[in-house]
């Protein structure tokens, strides 16, 4: 083990630009480092642990499987890419032309197939959520910036990581829990929204500025609870 930690550490990266959002196949396991500018949001179910202590395992997986099949198919709508699940999470990485106002507008999507589809849904099949008065909600984060993606693990046992600002952000925006705000991009990406995803159809700014501490940071971020039919 010692050997393997002092193999890692005296790595030089390789390090390239990236065009096109990364895949694992596509990195280096040893040393492959891809430098991309994109977008990423982190789609995140809330009250999971809950609705694993109160409801049958079934319903609970049935709920989770529903929330990931929509956001994975809205982000991909959208033009996005997939790259992680982690147990009720899933991120996005956005690139290309508008890749803020698409991210938004997914997340959007997101917060409105929550809001009238999967929870009055779940309401009604399952006696579980019904008795226990379970609010099946959500958030989702949103950040853009520079990061790396590189490979850990060993080999036939590795997946990307994402190191920088942005994912990590997005991910920490992604576990505030502020119902029915649902939605939460940095001023970084709310900077460089089109004006159809900053306004609603009257002129009116979708978005409300609010400071939050994330992680150790306090920053102006943006939060919504417009919803977008998709």
């Amino acid at each position: 083990m010692s050997d393997s930690v002092d193999d890692i550490f005296s790595v030089a990266w390789d390090e390239r630009e990236g065009r096109t959002v990364p895949d694992s196949d596509s990195v280096t396991l040893r040393n492959g480092a891809v430098k991309l500018d994109a977008v990423f949001l982190y789609a995140d179910l809330a009250g999971s642990s809950r609705l694993a202590r109160v409801c049958q395992w079934q319903t609970t997986a049935k709920i989770i499987r529903a929330y990931l099949d929509v956001a994975t198919r809205l982000i991909r709508a959208w033009g996005g890419e997939i790259r992680s699940f982690d147990g009720d999470r899933v991120m996005g990485v956005f690139i290309g032309d508008t890749p803020n106002s698409n991210a938004a507008n997914c997340a959007r999507e997101i917060d409105y197939v929550v809001e009238k589809i999967i929870a009055p849904k779940a309401r009604e099949k399952f006696k579980s959520v019904r008795d226990n008065e379970l609010q099946i909600t959500h958030c989702v984060g949103i950040d853009v910036g520079v990061a790396r993606a590189v490979r850990a693990g060993i080999s036939n046992n590795n997946d990307l990581i994402w190191i920088g600002k942005a994912p990590a952000f997005s991910a920490k925006l992604s576990d505030v829990r502020n119902y029915p705000w649902c939605v939460y991009i940095s001023s970084r990406s709310y900077k460089k929204l089109s004006d159809s995803a900053k306004y609603d159809g009257d002129g009116k700014d979708m978005w409300v500025g609010v400071e939050r501490t994330v992680g150790d940071v306090k920053e102006t971020v943006y939060k919504t609870k417009v919803i977008r039919k998709p």
